[in-house]
């Protein structure tokens, strides 16, 4: 899957219209293999934008409904900076019940995973994966791609932000001493086993970095985000395995965890 998801992500990279945005939203959708995948933008001018497989007739009875402003999505998400699964929200208010079960009749799933995500002028959007199953395996689905589907809603807004009117360019966003530590080891060659080991940290912990960086970086893939921070000077490699990569290595390998 890693290979198809870093090709559908360059071509969202390529994609030069808003239009653009559901043909890629409908092929990730296919490749991670849920019900619905739903991206909602609101720009700094209040101006909203959609992409997404829910059904249209769903779409135009949500709006006709005015369900946005009873929606515990909506309200969980607007209040959070953090991905919410939609069985931590309140659902115990009638209107809420009711909302939700008209939602089931529309071919809506029972299972949530919601990204909130802010713009640098006021904008807000939120990346949603949508399915029907069990609750057992909503959570080992949950947490095998977190990360992945983080990365891509934020792959998304950027993406949505470079179509908004007027927009100004963004400051270039600085790594982080531990992401930098991630990015050189990897650039000398270890492997993400070797690199773990020498920062004194799990695996898992290691990919958070690397896929934090790839962000920061606008990077597709690990070695597009090694590419571009040693291009930016982000991260300096010795082009040998003399003393000074040695030097590198051990000096990365002490610094304190974070």
């Amino acid at each position: 899957m890693r290979g198809e998801l870093d090709l559908i992500l360059s071509d969202l990279d390529d994609t030069q219209a808003l239009e653009g945005l559901q043909d890629v939203i409908e092929r990730l959708r296919d490749a991670f293999g849920v019900d619905h995948m739903i991206y909602h933008w609101v720009d700094s001018t209040g101006e909203q934008y959609g992409c997404g497989t829910y059904d249209r007739a769903w779409v135009h009875h949500y709006l006709e409904k005015g369900y946005l402003r009873v929606d515990p999505v909506v309200a969980g998400c607007f209040n959070s900076f953090h991905p919410v699964d939609w069985k931590s929200l309140d659902w115990s208010s009638k209107v809420a019940r009711d909302f939700l079960a008209d939602a089931l009749t529309f071919g809506v799933g029972n299972q949530g995973f919601s990204i909130p995500i802010r713009g640098p002028n006021g904008q807000f959007a939120l990346f949603t994966v949508n399915h029907t199953c069990n609750d057992d395996t909503w959570a080992a689905f949950t947490a095998t791609h977190n990360s992945d589907l983080i990365l891509i809603g934020h792959f998304f807004n950027r993406k949505a932000l470079e179509f908004e009117p007027d927009r100004k360019g963004e400051a270039s966003r600085a790594l982080s001493p531990r992401e930098i530590e991630a990015m050189t080891l990897l650039a000398v060659g270890h492997n993400r086993a070797q690199v773990a080991d020498a920062l004194s940290i799990s695996e898992h912990t290691l990919r958070v970095y690397i896929e934090s960086a790839r962000f920061k970086l606008g990077a597709l893939n690990t070695t597009h985000a090694v590419a571009r921070a040693m291009s930016r000077g982000l991260i300096l490699v010795a082009s040998n395995d003399g003393p000074e990569r040695k030097a590198v290595n051990t000096q990365t390998a002490r610094l304190p965890q974070r």
